[in-house]
């Protein structure tokens, strides 16, 4: 069993580890080189956000924006344009302006040094420690939520994780047991093993390589460890919009910089208020928003999506518009747009209203 003052046991877990993740490491892409830009950008894109995804997405962002130079330079619309689907666009925005910051003082890669990482937007301790040690191999321990897995499983810890006595436990742990000599792959190696391995449910004990050092296999307590915390319930919102169209355009708008998902664009729209109907809401918003007043709305599709603890209903509402063209009233957006149904993928949009232009180009192309 693992005792962080055993130096013997420490080396030997250590061993087993990185000899497991040489044979059975993921060929991620920023792996290859291990530059400090592509650790930087596969760090920010991974919260919150299945590895499988952030592959894909780093080697597209990669090559449009192969460094910071180029990063600093793009227009913020191609810089959420390229995030569209990682969802959290604060994450995006901060590392242009993190970019900008370090291109305006002439720095042209990320910097090896603690603070002024943390300094940049975007960054804090544990990003600035995961470049820190993949990037520059420097001796910074790591603990994110597969690590702290491992570790409650690997002492057998009986208290809930977030505790702050826990936490003090598991940082003293974390840097017990990091391998000074290779901090790179080892941080990769214990983030590795709780992502393939020692998974929150139905863990693989039997393939383990340091299965000798887990108390809680001992013990017989892996599936009680951590210990569950009361899952905060989903909160139910319903939407509607209202998706005009003129000819062969279609009109969006662009949300205000400092709304959420400031800068992307939608359909006009918003939440129902009591008593409402879908397509009254529909109706209520395009009024509000646009200055607009439409007789009658048509039934489109509804969508469903997942924002941290929120599941969005939203309810798609078509409709054509007639007579003279008219300038919109501009309420609750920064500039507006006409564009052809092929154009509308050029936009950044948020999750539901994106499902909703797929529904339209999917129901334009099988004739519908």
């Amino acid at each position: 069993m693992i005792d962080k003052e055993n130096a013997e046991e420490i080396a030997d877990f250590q061993e087993r580890l990185l000899g497991w993740f040489r044979a059975h490491q993921r060929p991620l892409p920023w792996r290859t080189t291990y530059a400090p830009y592509h650790v930087w950008i596969s760090e920010i894109m991974g919260q919150q956000t299945q590895m499988d995804r952030v592959a894909l997405y780093f080697s597209r962002w990669i090559e449009q924006f192969p460094d910071i130079a180029a990063v600093a330079a793009a227009p913020e619309q191609a810089i959420l344009k390229a995030w569209e689907g990682l969802g959290y666009y604060s994450r995006a925005r901060n590392i242009q302006r993190a970019a900008i910051r370090l291109a305006d003082a002439g720095v042209t890669e990320i910097p090896a040094e603690y603070q002024q990482l943390i300094d940049l937007p975007g960054i804090g301790p544990y990003t600035a420690a995961a470049i820190l040690s993949i990037a520059f191999n420097l001796p910074f321990p790591l603990r994110d939520a597969n690590v702290e897995r491992v570790f409650a499983r690997l002492t057998d810890i009986d208290r809930p994780l977030k505790q702050a006595a826990t936490q003090k436990r598991l940082a003293a742990l974390a840097d017990a047991l990091l391998h000074r000599q290779d901090p790179r792959h080892y941080n990769q190696a214990l983030m590795e093993l709780g992502a393939l391995i020692c998974t929150p449910k139905k863990p693989s004990c039997t393939l383990c390589p340091v299965l000798d050092h887990c108390r809680a296999h001992r013990a017989d307590t892996v599936e009680f460890r951590p210990l569950p915390t009361g899952k905060q319930s989903k909160i139910d919102i319903t939407m509607a919009c209202g998706i005009l169209r003129r000819g062969s355009h279609y009109y969006i708008q662009q949300r205000l910089p400092d709304d959420i998902w400031g800068g992307l664009w939608e359909f006009p729209g918003g939440r129902l208020e009591e008593g409402e109907s879908p397509e009254q809401a529909a109706m209520r918003e395009i009024a509000e928003e646009t200055g607009w007043q439409v007789d009658a709305l048509t039934p489109f599709t509804t969508v469903v999506h997942h924002y941290t603890r929120y599941r969005v209903t939203l309810h798609g509402f078509s409709a054509e518009l007639a007579g003279p063209e008219t300038t919109p009233e501009l309420t609750a957006a920064s500039q507006y747009a006409w564009a052809p149904l092929a154009r509308l993928s050029d936009y950044p949009f948020p999750a539901g209203h994106r499902q909703l232009v797929a529904a339209l180009q999917t129901a334009a192309f099988s004739g519908k």
